[in-house]
């Protein structure tokens, strides 16, 4: 599968690079995390990151001042699984290597919610840098370029990926993918998720060890 860079022209439907902020703080308190060796991690805020001063400032600036959540997801990844969304851009950091995202365009969903793999494109984030993922860009787990496995910083509005507390009351709809609050999930049949998740990505199982 090709891999493009996220400073390449094909990115710019997908999302954008962010220049400007000191991110040294926040990268040595990420490089501190736990990094699973088999498997993912996720935590959606951490306390020790959101009080660096730059965190701050991302949530003033990228966020216009609304509540954040600043968290990561660490580990050992190669593979698709999923794709979720939110009703918002997500903003991530690579830490210490360079990490995979592999994307696709919430217009490419058709009307029964699936989505075939195939369109899904895989853009190199490198170390230390910061993109925004755009509201209509599915995204999951990255996928790690090296053995050291993978570290990135997450932001996105508070209570985003918190458990529901109910399903909604209609259900027949795009509301049947809704995992956690303020999360669509679409899952592949062999991506490994929780029982009940919406079963959707039609196509191979992307596995870029392969």
């Amino acid at each position: 599968m090709q891999v493009f860079s996220v400073y390449d022209p094909e990115f710019k439907q997908y999302g954008r690079v962010i220049k400007g902020y000191d991110l040294t703080e926040l990268l040595d308190a990420m490089a501190k995390t736990d990094c699973p060796e088999d498997g993912t991690i996720y935590v959606a805020s951490d306390p020790v990151m959101e009080a660096i001063p730059v965190s701050k400032q991302i949530g003033e600036g990228l966020w216009g001042y609304l509540p954040v959540e600043i968290g990561y997801c660490n580990g050992h990844n190669t593979r698709l699984n999923a794709l979720e969304y939110h009703r918002n851009s997500e903003i991530n950091i690579a830490v210490g290597e360079d990490l995979v995202l592999l994307l696709a365009r919430q217009q490419d969903i058709d009307e029964n919610f699936h989505l075939d793999t195939a369109t899904v494109k895989a853009f190199c984030v490198p170390a230390g840098t910061m993109v925004e993922v755009y509201a209509t860009s599915l995204h999951y787990a990255p996928c790690q370029t090296s053995d050291k496995g993978f570290r990135c910083v997450v932001v996105l509005p508070k209570g985003t990926n918190y458990d529901l507390e109910e399903k909604p009351v209609v259900a027949d709809g795009e509301e049947k993918l809704l995992a956690a609050k303020n999360k669509w999930l679409i899952a592949h049949p062999d991506g490994g998720c929780a029982e009940g998740t919406f079963i959707g990505l039609d196509g191979v199982n992307i596995d870029l060890a392969e």
